[in-house]
């Protein structure tokens, strides 16, 4: 679709009415930037998961026996290759059983996904002092580790 002809304000309109059409479908929870909530959407759908409320504190989700799971995304894009998900808070504290990692290509087609360990997850994240909490880069060489599970095929399928 060519964009290049629309005004910047047509272009904010369409972009708002597209956030709200993707809320009123259930496929994302807020109006906010729609990767995040449509990471836990897909994810809980395709992985039989439950989404919490948006009330739960250091996990988005969980399965039929009771273990916890945060849920990230991230949006690879020309101008962004960073693997880097979200701020993890928290992560002393076991807030999730699991992280489920899901990068995007630019056209939020799924690159690849993987079920990350707790433990796995303090093995490889680093602490920022500045944002109070820890990073954590959804490289593929996260998948090296045995613990690791790839879910790519489930959240394509």
């Amino acid at each position: 679709m060519d964009l290049s002809g629309h005004a910047v304000a047509d272009l904010l309109r369409l972009y708002a009415d597209v956030l709200e059409e993707l809320r009123r479908r259930g496929v994302t929870r807020s109006t906010n930037n729609p990767a995040a909530d449509y990471t836990e959407h897909l994810v809980s759908t395709k992985l039989g998961l439950t989404l919490g409320g948006n009330s739960a504190s250091g996990f988005d989700a969980v399965d039929s026996d009771g273990r916890r799971y945060q849920i990230k995304g991230r949006r690879l894009t020309p101008q962004n290759s960073s693997t880097e998900l979200s701020a993890i808070r928290n992560l002393p504290g076991r807030p999730f059983d699991f992280l489920i990692a899901v990068v995007y290509r630019p056209d939020f087609t799924v690159d690849y996904a993987a079920q990350v360990p707790y433990e796995v997850v303090v093995a490889l994240a680093k602490y920022s002092k500045h944002t109070n909490a820890y990073r954590f880069l959804m490289r593929r060489s996260v998948f090296d580790d045995a613990r690791v599970t790839d879910v790519t095929s489930r959240l394509v399928a």
